[in-house]
């Protein structure tokens, strides 16, 4: 997926996702400083958003693996060719690994919004996992590039640590909109790289 295509997927993903939570975030906020009878009503209306958020969040994910294994020329699910003695497509298995972890996340995020019992803090932990994961794929992702490629990837690295970083962070530092903007600002700028980057081989 070195191409427009395969930049523009998760590049949008990225974006979607940003763009929700940015107004999911201002809309808490806004009806948290407006403690009236509808306080309750909007905390049902969200805890239904937040399913429907993993739903989605799982649906990009599983379009995302399925983008990767089964394009023209993909591995089909083909990690090793015993015939041949090599890997087959390992950096497309790369992406696959970073779209799994993502679903797993939004899986999270629909148990933790449907059993009570879960604390809600496991989908930021599940969020912070998927960030760490995608920035060690990409730091392992440089092998055989163009000194100018391998440092546009390490830009992306290096947001993506941050992102994950505050992600984590926001494990401790509950319901803060500064902490969660800033997460989220991050999580815009990666889209933008994706988006700005088409040609570079992904």
């Amino acid at each position: 997926m070195g191409n427009f295509k395969g930049h523009a997927l998760p590049g949008t993903f990225f974006f979607i996702l940003g763009i929700w939570w940015t107004t999911k975030c201002i809309l808490k906020y806004a009806f948290k400083k407006h403690k009236r009878t509808s306080y309750l009503d909007s905390k049902v209306l969200f805890h239904r958003v937040e399913i429907l958020e993993g739903i989605i969040i799982a649906g990009m994910a599983l379009t995302g693996m399925l983008g990767e294994q089964f394009i023209p020329g993909g591995p089909h699910l083909t990690l090793y060719d015993y015939k041949e003695g090599q890997w087959v497509q390992l950096l497309g298995w790369h992406h696959f690994t970073m779209y799994f972890f993502f679903g797993l996340l939004g899986v999270t995020n629909i148990l933790c919004s449907t059993i009570r019992s879960l604390p809600a803090s496991f989908t930021k932990l599940m969020l912070a996992n998927a960030l760490f994961v995608e920035g060690f794929v990409f730091y392992n992702h440089t092998h055989g590039r163009e000194m100018l490629d391998i440092f546009v990837h390490k830009l992306l690295v290096l947001v993506i640590f941050l992102t994950g970083l505050i992600a984590f962070l926001e494990l401790f530092i509950l319901t803060n909109i500064t902490v969660e903007l800033l997460r989220i600002s991050f999580f815009l700028l990666q889209g933008s790289w994706f988006w700005q980057n088409p040609e570079t081989s992904f």
